[in-house]
């Protein structure tokens, strides 16, 4: 897979597509050819608003912590302080399971597996087809529905 590498602003929810804030911003660099949907998007096969559908669907996968652990968790120990607000650690991971959830089941059924094996486990449409014993090429329509009701759930417009 060819390297398309792009500095992207660096946010409390990770990496920021386009220019944001100015002054005084941390940046990361960033490959948008790692993820099948990024693929798909750098390529024009998906439009924006399905891949911020998708990109928001893999964040709170990623927050509610759904992937296997292969090790022992080097998490820090939080300290609350005064200064805090808003949700806890583990309200914020209970939040985006139940969002994960939800955008899951506005997919409507059938169209999950798609959605999990592209935008969560990373699979690419080939292997995603073949993984669920789809006749070739029928993966990339599926998925654009399947995001089209993400969108809507995320309310992305």
């Amino acid at each position: 897979m060819a390297r398309k590498l792009v500095e992207q602003e660096l946010t409390s929810e990770g990496p920021r597509r386009g220019s944001g804030a100015k002054g005084k911003r941390r940046t990361v660099t960033v490959n948008l050819g790692e993820s099948p949907i990024a693929w798909l998007h750098s390529r024009g096969h998906l439009e924006d608003r399905l891949f911020d559908a998708g990109e928001a669907l893999r964040g709170d996968y990623e927050r509610a912590q759904l992937s296997p652990n292969v090790t022992m968790r080097w998490d820090p120990v939080r300290v609350k302080t005064t200064g805090d607000q808003g949700l806890n650690p583990a309200e914020k991971q209970i939040a985006a399971k139940a969002r994960f959830d939800g955008a899951l089941k506005e997919a409507g059924k059938g169209l999950e597996d798609i959605l999990w094996r592209v935008v969560c486990a990373g699979e690419a449409l080939p292997e995603a087809e073949k993984g669920l014993g789809w006749p070739a090429r029928s993966g990339k329509l599926v998925l654009k529905l399947a995001l089209e009701r993400v969108a809507e759930f995320y309310r992305i417009r």
